[in-house]
């Protein structure tokens, strides 16, 4: 999509009130192509208003909103980016082809253009077979599945994902995963989660609300200082261990941020500081659980420095 807007979403000092309750305070973050962003915050924090800003079906009361260099709601965004509400339903009625190729013919496809659509976008969420099945029929995953090729009718730029994997067993859950993943070379993913696991697998980017303030917007993963972070994870801890650590050359500090864990910041001039770690804990016999590179999403937003 052709644009002189070098962000595919730019947020400005957004401000929205109801009654005396102030939703998002001033908000502003920009966003380019070829991110997977979490937008991470307790309930009541102002992410659902965030996304209904977005889509174009709230307006903010001050500041302002671009996506694509566009107005939320314009003409321009229609089938450019979706939205999937953490309570969507499909109609039990229905078949699941019949519901998703009206849904295509909604956004502007003819009828066939709509089948084939819907035929693709069942094969991406491996539910090709289920075109003929109602919604009744089918389990709770599955469902949600669906509910998710939906959104990617039409192949948006953008898409929004409310909670995408809550209630889901392993199976369903990890099948969710994949696609996002798979496809986020080409749709820009921003996903509200309370699973910070999930999203420290699939984004880069990590937007954090609280009390509607926006108080986080970062690569969490990595920066530019010179600096970076690995998360080693053991079956015990000690004074003396994080005494050795920080003892090792390019180790800047090392912090114990949970029970079994440490976080160690580093030099990135050091860059097999990490096969130096796991040679230590062999040689001094420490069982490790897991070495994580980079500080995780749960430390980096609510564990203090």
């Amino acid at each position: 999509m052709s644009t002189s807007s070098p962000f595919v979403i730019e947020v400005n000092d957004v401000t929205k009130r109801f009654a005396s309750k102030c939703a998002l305070d001033k908000v502003s973050f920009t966003l380019d192509h070829g991110h997977t962003v979490a937008l991470v915050g307790p309930n009541g924090a102002g992410k659902t208003t965030l996304f209904s800003i977005l889509c174009g079906f709230l307006q903010a009361d001050t500041g302002s909103v671009r996506v694509f260099g566009h107005t939320p709601g314009h003409n321009a965004l229609f089938g450019v980016l979706s939205a999937l509400p953490q309570d969507a339903q499909l109609d039990p009625r229905f078949s699941v082809g019949k519901q998703l190729t009206f849904y295509g013919q909604l956004q502007g496809l003819s009828r066939r253009d709509a089948t084939r659509e819907t035929a693709r976008v069942l094969e991406l969420v491996d539910l090709g077979n289920q075109l003929n099945a109602k919604a009744s029929e089918l389990s709770h995953g599955m469902r949600k599945r669906i509910c998710i090729a939906q959104a990617l009718i039409g192949q948006p730029k953008i898409v929004l994902l409310d909670e995408a994997t809550a209630g889901l067993d392993p199976i369903n859950a990890k099948a969710i995963r994949s696609l996002i993943a798979s496809l986020s070379k080409d749709i820009t993913f921003m996903l509200s989660s309370h699973d910070l696991s999930e999203l420290e697998r699939l984004c880069d980017t990590v937007l954090y609300l609280e009390h509607g303030k926006l108080t986080s917007h970062q690569r969490y993963t990595q920066n530019n200082s010179g600096t970076a972070f690995l998360t080693l994870q053991l079956q015990q801890v000690t004074d003396q261990m994080r005494e050795q650590i920080a003892h090792l050359t390019g180790v800047k500090h090392v912090r114990q941020s949970q029970p079994d864990e440490f976080v160690i910041e580093y030099d990135t001039c050091h860059k097999a500081l990490d096969i130096t770690l796991l040679e230590l804990c062999h040689h001094q016999g420490w069982t490790y659980k897991q070495l994580i590179n980079g500080n995780t999403l749960e430390n980096e937003l609510f564990t203090s420095p």
